[in-house]
């Protein structure tokens, strides 16, 4: 599975886990995110391995030591993604090496 492959099947998992859940009063906020975070995955989809959104991914660590493993964000790339409720794809993907790169961990 190619890095942006990886990426947006993480993506479309976490727009799966905001449309399953039940919040009484949320004023469709996990729809909101949920369409957002499925928006940034159909445009990770069309972009080419040396793009330099995933190349920045890649040099935080989120494809592992080798930049060729499962897509994970770790703690503080999680985090950014389920309170995604909006924006432009390129918006996301700039905030993540940012938020990644800034944690403790990271």
């Amino acid at each position: 599975m190619s890095r942006s492959e990886s990426l947006a099947a993480f993506l479309r998992a976490e727009a799966r886990r905001r449309l399953d859940r039940v919040e009484a009063n949320d004023g469709g906020r996990n729809a909101r995110c949920a369409l957002a975070l499925l928006d940034t995955a159909a445009y990770v989809t069309g972009l080419p391995e040396d793009d330099p959104f995933l190349l920045l991914l890649d040099e935080v660590g989120c494809f592992g030591p080798l930049g060729c493993e499962e897509f994970a964000p770790g703690e503080a790339g999680v985090r950014l993604v389920r309170r995604w409720e909006g924006g432009e794809p390129h918006e996301l993907l700039r905030a993540l090496p940012t938020a990644i790169a800034a944690s403790p961990a990271g």
